[in-house]
């Protein structure tokens, strides 16, 4: 898969999330699995913060709205073929730069990337 069929992909299941039409963690496990493109990584993490701040979202109608708002334009972009601005992979990358998605090649990668996901592979 090339990189627009990768934008055009993510950009569908950004939009299937928003529209109800499938979940967040089915949206993730049918990601491209090029975990180091820095677009399709943030959009991936995008989606873990929407997943995560389910709670939040149904208390504060502006933060659901903002989130859903800045979701679209992330798929908008992605469906025109265009990479997410370096304005918002910096922010990401100070939060998330040596967060892996959990992907990889054998079942080590795999099982090694999740740890560091989740962020406790200093155990």
């Amino acid at each position: 898969m090339n990189s627009e069929e990768e934008k055009k992909l993510v950009s569908s299941l950004i939009l299937g999330v928003l529209s109800g039409r499938i979940g967040v963690l089915e949206a993730l496990k049918r990601f491209p699995k090029d975990r180091y493109n820095p677009t399709i990584k943030c959009c991936w993490h995008a989606l873990v913060h929407y997943e995560a701040d389910e709670d939040l979202r149904r208390k504060d109608a502006d933060y659901k709205r903002e989130q859903d708002d800045y979701l679209l334009m992330l798929s908008e972009m992605l469906d025109r073929g265009e990479d997410v601005p370096q304005n918002i992979l910096d922010e990401y990358e100070k939060y998330h730069g040596d967060t892996m998605m959990p992907y990889g090649e054998s079942f080590g990668e795999k099982f090694l990337s999740l740890f560091k996901f989740l962020n406790i592979s200093k155990f």
